[in-house]
């Protein structure tokens, strides 16, 4: 089958176009014709920081873990899927699992889901890795219809999806933005835009919570900011965090009282732990796709397989909207 491969870490120049062995089908596993897959910000780690990221793949590797396509062979005790079946996930891409870049994958069956009826392959593959994040954060946080829910960064892929389920368990959405042309977007999705650039911290908390902070604070953005969100979140509030890879001073979410929510959406697949949750959580993604209440933003420029490196590159660009797509 037609892959993208990289045989070292490095630059978006690392991919090469190669053909490898079709996957074999395997017990408890379902083979999948990919038709799309997406760019999430840790592939993009992956493929620049290599062995220095403790999930990164041995060389040669193909990269690449969300994907939406069709059911082609069904593995011993495998019974919620048949051939034919269109079904979307996250299922490999890190550690010892093949990545999506691929004509082909072989996915456990429980990190799979029949993907949205109405949703088409590129926008179901744009869903599975910041989907579950999304879900899982808002879950863990008890977001309910009397709280007010600040997403940072809502024009991101994870940040866009958080706005729409936090919308539709009942909440009270608000997020930053840092462009004028996200403005409508995130109004679109359901929430009222505050533009970091130009509102300060007090100031947003002032203006929309009367000084009192928002009930919880789902940080996309990470870093440094969660300094931010701590100081915009309200007393015995929540916080959830996607990136906290730093040494960070927790002296202000100590005098408030503060609960972190860290969300790494990747451990059921790297430790073989509660992977039927995640397809649980695309279950009930779909649902709620299908009802109208969830849909993917596709960031502008479409890529082809061939193309992966050039859609790194986007991404890393900071210009996109949403989710870069791939189709293969």
């Amino acid at each position: 089958m037609k892959a993208m491969i990289v045989n070292a870490y490095g630059d978006v120049d690392v991919f090469e176009a190669a053909q490898i062995a079709k996957p074999e089908i395997k017990s408890g596993h379902v083979r999948i014709k990919i038709s799309a897959t997406s760019v999430n910000t840790v592939d993009t780690m992956i493929r620049a920081m290599g062995k220095d990221l403790p999930l990164s793949p041995e060389l040669p590797a193909v990269l690449g873990m969300d994907f939406a396509g069709t059911v082609e062979a069904v593995g011993e005790g495998v019974f919620a899927f048949k051939v034919g079946d269109e079904v979307y996930g996250c299922a490999g891409g890190l550690a010892d699992l093949q990545g999506t870049l691929a004509e082909y994958i072989v996915a456990d069956a429980k990190l799979i889901a029949l993907k949205p009826k109405t949703m088409s392959m590129r926008e179901a593959a744009a869903l599975p890795l910041v989907g579950i994040t999304a879900y899982e954060g808002l879950m863990r946080a008890g977001v309910k219809n009397t709280n007010t829910v600040l997403v940072q960064g809502g024009a991101g892929g994870v940040g866009h999806i958080a706005i729409q389920i936090a919308k539709y368990l009942g909440a009270n959405v608000y997020t930053t933005v840092g462009r004028e042309e996200h403005i409508s977007l995130v109004e679109r999705l359901g929430a009222t835009p505050i533009n970091y650039r130009t509102e300060s911290v007090p100031d947003y908390v002032e203006k929309h919570t009367a000084g009192k902070g928002f009930d919880v604070v789902f940080d996309s953005v990470g870093g440094q900011n969660m300094s931010k969100s701590f100081d915009a979140t309200a007393l015995n509030g929540q916080v959830i965090t996607t990136v906290s890879m730093l040494e960070l001073d927790l002296t202000q979410a100590h005098f408030k009282g503060l609960s972190i929510h860290v969300v790494f959406m990747l451990i059921p697949m790297l430790h073989n732990f509660k992977r039927e949750e995640h397809g649980k959580i695309l279950c009930e993604l779909a649902k709620i796709a299908d009802a109208g209440h969830l849909s993917a933003v596709l960031d502008g420029p479409e890529f082809t397989l061939n193309e992966i490196g050039a859609a790194h590159e986007r991404l890393a660009s900071g210009k996109a909207t949403g989710k870069i797509v791939v189709s293969v």
